[in-house]
């Protein structure tokens, strides 16, 4: 969609700027705030009369608040009054070790002024002048035009990037009249709650997606792909039924563990978790080669394909795989090699089912979850059902269609709200420096509502 320009445009002298309507201004944001202050922390709380103090982790990327648990903190009189929050003040982050989050901007609205609270010294606190609108100044201060003086002013320091007052105050600043900021304001408001709308249902179908992909995984890996077949109990209570004609085995019965060791030829690999967080995971759904030349491979465990292999720490949040390649794994994981024929990638996806993760958590042992340890003697007394090794391939084959079907559907949702966010940075810019004339535009749509 296009906006209309405005009638005429003036230089501004800026070259990252371009041109403006010709009855705005551009003047530093020094000059239109009457607060420019940097924040505090005090001691740690005793419990008598603390104060709330909000962190830049409170902020999100797009300049909104997610305040879940605020820290309290034994402030002075002065700190407390010098940095109390009232709805109207912005804050900026001013220190981060990450681009996305440098800069970012909350406005301080009602509710947040209603908590009493202030703000840490990793924050700036500008208080804009009755010369310009707040939110306003909000949108700017989150849209590319900003980002991009911020990036030129903003320097580093032992790797993070640091913003201060007085860069903040060097901030050019595109000023139309208050009647128009009103009018901007309230036009982007409407248009981008439309598109933070769509950007929510797209991610809702994500979620949708991923539940509906384990869903079809689980079912068919522990009841099979006839829904008419006969059942019987399966003689496990988290487990019931199960195709008649399924065996019920321990996993010591299917596989073995073995501890090879790793030789200099062998690459190192490296294990994606598809639920839970790890330090080395990568942005896959398989084992990939992950060769570090200088290493000593004796120190690994080497492993074939069809290897069942899982991280003794973090097996029940999925830190487990099927290997694909002749490689080599971390002494952290357990090695299980086949007995016989076995589909290993039918027993991962089974592990994956929320109850055996569940059964692999109840089998660990530790005093935390992040402690636990899932050792092979526990592990291998799990029972599992196992269908005839031709079904396991065709529940392999037809689950292997349906992630590809539900992981394009997510591709493309991904895709969408790719393009909804760039449509809603666009909008905001056009907007805030005048390349777009939306006056006649809130005019007109308050008048058909």
């Amino acid at each position: 969609m296009s906006f209309p320009a405005y009638p005429s445009y003036r230089d501004s002298g800026v070259e990252w700027f371009g041109s403006f309507p010709s009855h705005w201004t551009i003047l530093p944001l020094k000059w239109l705030l009457v607060g420019n202050d940097g924040g505090v922390w005090g001691d740690d709380p005793d419990g008598e009369d603390d104060t709330l103090v909000l962190r830049s982790t409170e902020q999100t990327v797009d300049g909104q608040w997610q305040i879940d648990d605020p820290a309290a903190r034994k402030l002075s009189a002065t700190d407390r009054n010098k940095a109390l929050l009232r709805a109207g003040d912005l804050l900026v982050t001013k220190s981060s070790g990450s681009a996305l989050h440098i800069g970012k901007t909350t406005l301080v609205d009602a509710e947040v002024a209603d908590l009493g609270a202030c703000y840490s010294n990793f924050m700036q606190r500008l208080r804009p002048s009755a010369r310009v609108l707040p939110r306003l100044a909000w949108y700017l201060l989150n849209s590319q035009v900003a980002r991009k003086q911020l990036d030129l002013l903003s320097n580093s320091t032992t790797g993070l990037a640091n913003l201060n007052g007085t860069m903040l105050g060097l901030l050019e600043t595109p000023l139309p009249p208050l009647p128009e900021q009103i009018a901007i304001a309230a036009f982007l408001d409407r248009e981008t709650a439309k598109i933070d709308a769509l950007v929510e249902e797209q991610r809702r179908l994500i979620e949708l997606l991923k539940e509906k992909r384990q869903a079809v995984i689980s079912y068919a890996v522990a009841k099979g792909l006839d829904p008419a077949v006969p059942m019987k109990d399966s003689g496990v209570e988290w487990l019931g039924d199960v195709p008649a004609h399924w065996e019920m085995r321990r996993i010591a019965l299917l596989f073995r563990q073995v501890a090879e060791a790793g030789t200099q030829e062998l690459p190192i690999l490296s294990v994606s978790i598809h639920h839970g967080v790890s330090d080395d995971e990568i942005p896959d759904d398989e084992m990939e080669r992950k060769v570090v030349r200088s290493e000593d491979r004796s120190k690994y465990k080497a492993v074939r394909p069809n290897d069942l292999v899982y991280n003794m720490m973090r097996a029940w949040q999925g830190g487990f795989g099927t290997v694909k390649a002749d490689g080599c794994v971390s002494p952290a994981y357990v090695v299980a090699r086949p007995i016989g024929e076995q589909d290993t990638q039918f027993v991962e996806w089974l592990l994956r089912t929320p109850m055996l993760v569940e059964e692999m958590r109840r089998r660990s042992v530790g005093v935390a979850d992040f402690r636990l340890r899932l050792y092979w003697e526990e592990f291998k007394d799990i029972v599992i059902p196992v269908p005839p090794l031709c079904e396991q391939r065709q529940i392999v084959d037809s689950v292997q269609k349906d992630i590809q079907r539900f992981d394009a559907l997510a591709i493309q949702a991904d895709t969408a709200i790719a393009l909804l966010q760039e449509r809603r940075a666009a909008l905001i810019s056009a907007a805030v420096t005048g390349k777009a004339d939306v006056r006649g535009l809130v005019i007109k749509r308050a008048e058909a509502a």
